[in-house]
């Protein structure tokens, strides 16, 4: 009598022997995970107990016959050890039994084997351990917290984008279309002020948008890679004058000049930020900051455009023979290049100017040493920078040297769009922001909208298939290191707000209005993405205000100002359970995760390793539904039961811990409309 029969699973013996099949790249079947080139590297693999006869791991350059190891429950365990070599190893799985052959990849198991979704090993390849797994929360320091006044842009400071700057005094004042000049007076000192309740929140890492000299109040278009702006930091020397309400240029802007360029307020805003990575890191977080070495600001002194460095340095703009010539391109007429045409995004020419190249090597290493001291770097755009892919590789390659040189430690994010893996394979960056395989599935399944709110699809809505088929896919493409610190966002600074995207409903600000972006909105559907994000692998990353339930379409509207005195208090509670959950069980971290379930609206996936196991399950339907989810798949006991750790559904969350049933391997549960849950298997 097959084993799974005798010991009570119902489920018939060729279902059994595919679905016990797993392995991963976590610790628990590989180890080491993230091996170095003089490591053996021993690989192991679950299958059912007696399926298969022989299990092979196969490579390009050979097989290796698997010997059968321990024996847990309904389960085998077979394992082999692959020898040291620098070369980067793919592999996948043979399984025989009797005359049939079986394959396994990092998509599953099939009867045929489809010469795609192997497994990689890339040698050398380490990420920093405290990013794996991490709570991270994104900030846009303007709109985060006023913690000094006497730094704000003034209005009429100076001319950005043909417009005045503008101070906006009510804090509550929703953006405009035309935000990008308007300033709230959020700073360092805001963050600071707030470090406490973002200690009590639970995050683990801070992650800030652009924070050097910057005309703009995103700071995307530098003028100083060297400084933390004032505006942000510190001014201790004020004076000059704003401009006149009539002026079309910064000839008179001598205000902005004093604040922006003078030694006393740019040391003393390097300082504060200092201070505030010490005062972080005295709470055990981190701190990423934001890099856009693809492109800089027209206002930037290489350029001095505006001509605020004029008499101190020799801008490329106005002088041909200026040292920073060769910075930029120059087309025929004169003019210098634009990124993407944006004459305030100036492309720098890394890859014709080996000075530039190497100076901006000596940035990505400044920040992150002493005395400043941050955690790693964000990196804008960064398949962009240069003209060749050839040269972006090789920058980049020299970037990581560089930038863990000073430590080991340090972590590289890079936003991209698309297939990264030329990037990933441990020589550039450590891992992306992950749109992918993460915020775009989430989105689409939970409500059938872009991440921008732009377009509407009814075909992806709820469909379960689509879902697990894009995670699938889009999560095999990204090697181990990579998926365990990527950056999962819901949303961020570039897209609409998952809340306003609960509404299902498509438009921007300029169309729609700011009103729009709060109707209809369903906070039981935001809560079932924050409970996925909180048990899925990479680092879930808050962007600041979600918590609090800020709504937004697509920017400048995502950037509204944090809500303080006007906090939604049940979603940040729910955010704080969800965050607790994840650090106080580190298989949500660290573990295993395998799909269980799904359906229309339904999805269910375990979180597992051999001590800690979960069951995570969403029903975003607007009914209630009874499932039967075959948690023996993620190891779990087939006579037992599950205890709620998290649910979440229209009527709120709870941490109650009532139980369900386990029977002949499978949970049996009804989860109510709009709702999620995590469940934790009791011992």
């Amino acid at each position: 009598m097959p084993e799974h029969i005798a010991s009570g699973l119902s489920v018939t013996e060729s279902d059994f022997r595919a679905q016990a099949v797993y392995s991963d790249e976590t610790k628990q079947f590989r180890f080491p995970p993230e091996p170095l080139s003089a490591d053996a590297v021993e690989i192991s693999i679950r299958v059912g107990k007696g399926t298969f006869s022989a299990v092979f791991l196969c490579t390009e350059e050979r097989e290796y016959l698997m010997e059968k190891g321990e024996t847990e429950g309904i389960f085998e365990y077979f394992k082999t050890t692959l020898p040291p070599t620098e070369k980067k190893i793919t592999y996948y799985f043979r399984l025989q039994y009797g005359d049939e052959v079986g394959y396994y990849t990092k998509y599953g198991y099939f009867d045929e084997f489809k010469n795609e979704g192997e497994f990689q090993i890339l040698r050398d390849y380490q990420t920093p351990d405290w990013a794996k797994g991490a709570v991270m929360y994104q900030i846009y320091p303007d709109r985060f917290c006023n913690g000094d006044p006497t730094n704000d842009v003034r209005t009429n400071e100076y001319v950005y984008l043909k417009r005045m700057a503008e101070h906006v005094k009510n804090w509550d004042t929703l953006p405009t279309a035309t935000d990008v000049n308007h300033f709230y007076g959020g700073d360092l000192q805001g963050v600071i002020d707030k470090l406490d309740y973002l200690e009590d929140l639970g995050v683990e890492v801070l992650y800030f948008n652009p924070i050097f000299v910057s005309p703009s109040n995103h700071k995307y278009d530098a003028q100083d890679y060297h400084h933390i702006d004032p505006h942000l930091g510190k001014i201790v020397i004020d004076g000059g004058k704003v401009l006149s309400s009539c002026a079309t240029n910064n000839t008179g802007a001598t205000m902005y000049a004093t604040r922006t360029t003078r030694e006393e307020n740019l040391t003393a805003s390097d300082k504060l930020f200092a201070q505030l990575v010490e005062k972080a890191h005295e709470r055990g977080i981190k701190v990423l900051v934001d890099g856009v070495f693809n492109h800089c600001g027209a206002f930037h002194k290489w350029l001095d455009r505006e001509g605020f460095y004029k008499g101190t340095v020799k801008g490329a703009y106005h002088h041909k023979d200026s040292p920073y010539r060769d910075y930029f391109y120059w087309n025929e007429d004169g003019s210098y290049e634009g990124w993407w045409g944006y004459e305030n995004h100036p492309k720098l020419n890394e890859e014709g100017c080996e000075e530039l190249k190497n100076e901006i090597l000596e940035i990505g290493k400044k920040w992150v040493s002493a005395p400043f001291h941050a955690d790693g770097w964000r990196l804008d755009v960064a398949a962009d920078l240069g003209k060749t892919p050839e040269f972006n590789h090789k920058f980049w390659s020299e970037f990581r040297k560089a930038v863990k040189k000073v430590s080991p430690d340090k972590l590289i994010l890079a936003e991209h769009y698309g297939d990264a893996s030329s990037w990933l394979q441990g020589d550039q960056w450590d891992s992306i922001m992950n749109y992918d395989a993460f915020m775009e599935p989430v989105t689409w399944f939970l409500t059938g909208v872009s991440k921008h709110s732009t377009e509407k699809r009814d075909d992806m809505y709820n469909n379960a298939d689509v879902f697990w088929g894009t995670m699938s896919y889009q999560m095999g493409k990204l090697p181990s290191q990579a998926i365990a610190t990527a950056m999962n966002e819901l949303s961020n600074h570039d897209h609409s707000r998952f809340l306003t995207r609960t509404n299902r409903h498509i438009g921007r600000l300029q169309t729609e209005g700011s009103a729009a972006a709060s109707n209809d909105i369903d906070p039981a559907v935001f809560r079932e993405a924050v409970l996925l994000q909180m048990t899925w692998n990479g680092a879930p990353t808050v962007y600041y205000g979600d918590e609090a339930g800020l709504e937004g379409w697509t920017d400048p509207d995502n950037r509204r100002t944090y809500p303080w005195g006007r906090e939604e208090k049940e979603l940040i509670a729910f955010h704080k359970e969800a965050i607790y959950l994840r650090k106080e069980n580190p298989v949500l971290r660290h573990g295993s995760l395998k799909q269980l379930y799904g359906d229309y609206g339904v999805i269910a996936y375990g979180r597992f390793d051999r001590e800690e196991k979960f069951l995570i399950v969403l029903n975003n339907t607007d009914e209630s539904k009874s499932i039967s989810v075959p948690v023996w798949q993620a190891g779990m006991k087939l006579e037992g039961s599950l205890e709620n750790c998290l649910m979440t559904n229209r009527d709120g969350f709870t941490d109650f811990a009532f139980q369900c049933p386990v029977k002949n391997g499978f949970a049996e549960l009804t989860m109510p409309p709009k709702s999620a849950a995590a469940w934790k298997e009791v011992e």
